[in-house]
């Protein structure tokens, strides 16, 4: 029992020790950032994406695209991403921690069924790309094995003209005469969101970086 002080000093000491190195460090370090501000080109990144785009980061989440799909690009010495074109292959670079500074959750993700979205804003910047996607990923990437997500979307009786956001569906996906498939407000908050991912802007942080002529933009499944 002599030795208890000591063993309990010492347990309590390797735990405060940890503590400190992986929680308050980190948070002294990065806790504060703060958009990057260029006053001479009035440059502002990252801005906060709200409205439309805030409503849609919560169908990603309730939908539970994080489970196939990351949203971090590694640096060149922990992997092939940047060489895959995920670091968006105009302006590649590796994500850094302004990156996420509005993020709540930050949706990094752990698996990558399906291809990272840090940037698929910048690669894919049509919203029916993404609305036929997510309709019927097969039909825009064949061979993808990402499930339909059908009831985000509804099919309507064309009354009078056409609406404007009816998906250009052919052959066997079409729907019968006389009627179109529209996306439902929660397929549009999560387009807009997807749109709103790009964190290609050039940051001091994350070193330099040059456009890289052999990479190409990844395809999404």
């Amino acid at each position: 029992m002599k030795q208890f002080p000591v063993i309990f000093g010492g347990v309590f000491a390797t735990f405060a020790l940890s503590f400190i190195g992986l929680a308050m460090v980190p948070q002294l370090q990065i806790g504060n950032l703060q958009p990057f501000v260029d006053e001479d080109a009035g440059d502002i990144y990252p801005i906060n994406a709200g409205g439309q785009a805030a409503q849609g980061r919560k169908v990603y989440i309730a939908e539970g695209c994080v489970a196939c799909h990351s949203q971090q690009v590694r640096d060149e010495q922990m992997g092939a991403d940047l060489a895959r074109g995920w670091g968006d292959y105009k302006f590649p670079r590796r994500t850094v921690a302004r990156d996420y500074i509005y993020d709540q959750p930050v949706l990094l993700g752990s698996m990558r069924t399906g291809p990272d979205l840090t940037n698929i804003g910048s690669r894919q910047s049509n919203p029916m790309w993404h609305y036929l996607h997510l309709y019927s990923p097969r039909y825009v990437t064949p061979g993808s094995i990402m499930p339909p997500f059908r009831f985000l979307f509804e099919k309507r009786k064309i009354t009078g003209q056409r609406p404007d956001d009816a998906l250009d569906l052919t052959g066997v996906e079409a729907p019968e005469a006389g009627y179109a498939i529209v996306p439902k407000p929660e397929a549009k908050a999560l387009v807009a969101y997807l749109l709103s991912l790009d964190h290609s802007h050039a940051l001091k942080e994350a070193g330099e970086a040059e456009p890289a002529a052999a990479a190409q933009p990844a395809t999404s499944k």
